[in-house]
């Protein structure tokens, strides 16, 4: 046992393994994003229909993150296991379907990958340690939920939500930041998307996000502490700003459709969770 922590401490074992490991879970990741927001409509729709005391409510498709298994959309033949290996299959199968040729979206096989990169990264950053497997559970949890957020405009709290309580447990040992710190950090993550939501639609009559941002920067508070916020707040404030503008001009986004925050403040808080020190030092040095 001793010799396997070794070599898992080595980082040339370590990474490889861990990206491995990543694609993997990115292949899951892809059934999270589009199943979940499926089972909630469907749940939702049971809800209405149960307090309205109508009929039994027909739900869009009757699925669970385990079943049925993998199948094609459009022939909804079944995927055996060797056509569903990460990137690999997708590669080997020239992007369709083995059964009825139709194109597999590009972005499975980029979700993969992706998971797979950040992933190493964390194992870069953290080496092997009681540190990793919380920051590639966190990080595994802000790829679903920016995607999510992204096809969806949502930001599930069955996800956020069990995440904010670990990251204050976390805290009593602490992992990543003191009980202290993270109490502050979390009641402050909400509270303060909470009032620039209030006084926005104050003075615009419109919302300008969602609860569900609220409650993703209570994670990272949570995770974090209150030290990082200021950080996560403005790197996720000037690049959604930039790219928003950018999808505006260049993309022909309709600037009716809401720009989803989630993801900026995802990537923003997970760039605090790996060099949030770091950055905070190049932000005091750059306002002195």
């Amino acid at each position: 046992m001793q010799e396997i922590i070794t070599l898992l401490s080595f980082s040339p074992i370590l990474i490889p393994i861990t990206f491995i490991f990543g694609l993997l879970v990115g292949s899951f990741l892809n059934v999270v994003i589009y199943r979940l927001p499926v089972m909630m409509h469907n749940d939702w729709r049971i809800q209405c229909h149960e307090f309205l005391e109508l009929e039994t409510a027909e739900i869009e498709e009757d699925i669970n993150l385990s079943k049925p298994g993998s199948r094609c959309p459009n022939c909804k033949t079944a995927i055996r296991f060797y056509q569903n290996i990460p990137v690999i299959s997708y590669l080997f199968l020239k992007g369709r379907c083995a059964q009825c040729g139709v194109s597999i979206p590009i972005r499975y096989p980029l979700i993969e990958a992706f998971t797979g990169l950040c992933s190493a990264i964390a194992a870069w950053r953290f080496g092997f340690g009681f540190e990793l497997p919380f920051a590639l559970l966190l990080t595994w949890s802000l790829i679903a939920l920016s995607f999510i957020d992204i096809d969806e405009q949502l930001l599930p709290d069955s996800i956020t939500l069990p995440l904010l309580w670990l990251g204050l447990l976390l805290s009593l040992f602490p992992v990543f930041a003191d009980s202290h710190s993270s109490i502050i950090g979390a009641i402050s993550g909400y509270l303060i998307l909470w009032t620039v939501y209030q006084l926005f639609k104050l003075f615009t009559g419109k919302e300008g996000m969602g609860y569900g941002d609220f409650k993703l920067l209570a994670l990272f508070g949570a995770w974090l502490g209150w030290q990082y916020l200021h950080i996560i707040i403005l790197l996720s404030s000037v690049v959604g700003a930039l790219l928003g503008i950018a999808m505006i001009v260049f993309g022909k986004h309709d600037k009716s459709k809401p720009i989803p925050f989630g993801p900026y403040l995802a990537a923003a808080g997970w760039l605090a969770l790996l060099w949030g020190q770091q950055l905070n030092e190049l932000f005091l040095i750059s306002i002195q």
